[in-house]
């Protein structure tokens, strides 16, 4: 069985996920896959603990403080390899960012393989079921542009912003997804 409940937050509605222990799902309300890794329906409930916990993060996130994704017990659900870069994600300092390629050349040494596609890379970031607290809006283009953000562009700006990211080299594609 999992948990839902909402709150608010300077990006818009968060509808947080659980199952009754651990995090399982944040997403933003239009979020592209709002929900997709949870098996069968979930059942409102706003007295779990680690709801409680989850929002105390998110208001110590969004007053400018910089909390960290260990301190929530986290069950993202996921593949193997999806797991393992939501882990790289986790390590990305804030403030920074990382590119799709980048995370690729890293999963290429851990699998141990001369190559990784981007594109991969790129399908486990977007797919990534606990947004904000594990930090795939820190993931960009090669070049610089801000896309892939299944929450929009628009709140992948105010987190990077929020988080005093150099915002002078990334900019906003016109059309398409570059990774």
């Amino acid at each position: 069985m999992y948990y839902s409940t909402t709150c608010p937050s300077p990006v818009g509605v968060i509808t947080l996920a659980s199952d009754g222990e651990k995090l399982s799902g944040l997403w933003l309300e239009g979020q592209k896959y709002h929900g997709g890794t949870i098996a069968g329906s979930m059942m409102e409930k706003d007295d779990v603990p680690v709801f409680n916990a989850a929002k105390q993060w998110l208001n110590r996130y969004f007053s400018g403080e910089k909390p960290s994704a260990s301190e929530l017990p986290l069950a993202p659900v996921g593949s193997e390899f999806r797991q393992k870069v939501w882990e790289i994600l986790c390590e990305i300092p804030y403030g920074s960012v990382i590119t799709y390629g980048d995370i690729a050349k890293r999963m290429a040494v851990m699998l141990n393989r001369p190559t990784m596609s981007g594109q991969a890379v790129g399908g486990a970031v977007g797919h990534n079921p606990i947004s904000i607290i594990i930090p795939c809006h820190r993931v960009v283009g090669s070049n610089g542009s801000l896309t892939g953000y299944a929450g929009g562009i628009d709140a992948k700006i105010k987190l990077l912003e929020l988080e005093g990211a150099d915002m002078s080299s990334l900019f906003v594609p016109s059309k398409g997804s570059a990774l």
